[in-house]
């Protein structure tokens, strides 16, 4: 069984802590939908640091998605390598940080769920339609150009007549 990683995020980026491991692909629940299948694992590195007066978090992920190829339905493996620096803010803080491109902003919390945070940036990395290089999907398109055209079928329905 997988144990679901909590920090109290302020304490984390003030002393510079880091966590990194494996996640197994099962265990993100929002990626059930997206994903063609859930084998596989997502390692993760999460740094905290401070700037200033800025808190900082750096999440870095690497692994293998598999996803659904929205031209031929196959599998498709996506590497999917991110890194994100986030910066926390107090919720009424929230709106400030968007001028900023660099960095995105999040709330800051005493009981920051990782897990969620993880499968967020997994989110945000994958494609919206995912597919196989150009000419990869050939197998199923000759499939379907081989297939007996219906309105050939039609016209041969005619004919009898």
């Amino acid at each position: 069984m997988f144990a679901q990683p909590f920090i109290d995020s302020i304490v984390f980026t003030r002393n510079g802590e880091e966590l990194h491991g494996e996640i197994p692909m099962a265990v993100l629940p929002r990626l059930s939908d997206i994903l063609a299948n859930s084998e596989g694992v997502l390692a993760y590195t999460v740094r905290g640091s401070k700037e200033g007066d800025r808190h900082l978090l750096e999440i870095i992920l690497k692994g293998v998605c598999y996803l659904r190829c929205q031209r031929c339905l196959g599998e498709l493996a996506y590497p999917l390598e991110t890194m994100s620096h986030l910066q926390l803010l107090p919720a009424d803080k929230l709106d400030e940080v968007e001028a900023d491109d660099a960095v995105d902003g999040i709330e800051a919390s005493s009981h920051l769920d990782l897990l969620t945070l993880i499968e967020d940036e997994v989110l945000l990395g994958l494609p919206f339609a995912p597919k196989h290089p150009e000419g990869a999907c050939r197998s199923a398109i000759e499939g379907l150009q081989k297939s007996v055209n219906p309105f050939a079928v039609l016209a041969g329905l005619k004919m009898k007549q």
